[in-house]
């Protein structure tokens, strides 16, 4: 299927590692132009090495507004237009709510659900003249809180309901917003994890799988996320907007 996304621009904030990195990959051998952001310098050289050199990957903390601000103008000014911006940055972090601190919290909550807030405020007005789409990258979490995941499982519920309430205000505007509610996926966290616990990767995966008992029997590829979320940005998810969809191998217990 062509996508339809050959030189159009995205932008994908925690795109130098892991799924970010896979999106943008996929969108790069699409023909399309895109932008990464990210925090440590190693994972930007390797991203742009990836990429190629009409990428833009610059070092940038979404919790910092002028960071974030000046990362979306420079890429506007690059590429002079933008189709779609992907809000991916994040990370794990569950904790017993009893034993629990505000600023784990407040950190959380700045990280997942206000950095892809400002994100979307300050790119509607480039995706109004293309159309284009917001996607933001959550957790199954959202909709199935279990013990010891806050505030992940919170944070990607507030993510949740700003996708739809923005889906339903920007919608006039010829804008989309859809999130993708992850499972268990290949990322560079679970290699690091695995490389801390001196367990082999494919070891690690396994048992992640097991103990979720997910149904296909396997973690998810980075890639596989990667063919849905650029499905999601491109002309040809015309008519889907305000809707979460799950990818993880079936092991949610809900639909």
């Amino acid at each position: 299927m062509d996508l339809e996304i050959q030189d159009r621009a995205f932008l994908v904030t925690g795109g130098t590692d892991g799924l970010g990195l896979a999106l943008a990959q996929r969108l790069v051998a699409e023909g399309a132009l895109v932008a990464v952001c990210g925090r440590d310098e190693a994972r930007l050289a390797r991203a742009q090495a990836l990429l190629g050199l009409d990428a833009l990957c610059l070092k940038t903390d979404v919790t910092n507004a002028e960071q974030l601000d000046e990362f979306i103008s420079t890429t506007l000014t690059r590429f002079g237009r933008l189709d779609g911006a992907v809000n991916n940055a994040g990370r794990s972090a569950g904790s017993p709510i009893a034993t629990s601190d505000d600023e784990e919290w407040r950190s959380d909550y700045e990280l997942k659900v206000i950095s892809a807030l400002h994100v979307a405020r300050q790119v509607l007005p480039a995706l109004e003249t293309t159309h284009g789409a917001i996607l933001n990258v959550l957790a199954t979490l959202a909709r199935t809180p279990n013990a010891n995941t806050t505030p992940t499982s919170a944070s990607r519920l507030a993510g949740l309901a700003l996708t739809k309430a923005l889906a339903n205000e920007v919608g006039s505007r010829g804008i989309r917003a859809n999130a993708i509610l992850i499972g268990l996926i290949e990322s560079g966290q679970w290699v690091r994890r695995a490389a801390d616990a001196n367990v082999p990767i494919e070891e690690f995966y396994a048992t992640m799988a097991a103990n979720a008992r997910i149904p296909l029997g396997r973690v998810g590829r980075a890639e596989e996320f990667a063919d849905l979320a650029a499905f999601l940005l491109s002309p040809r998810s015309s008519y889907v907007t305000g809707v979460g969809i799950s990818i993880d191998g079936g092991m949610s217990p809900v639909i």
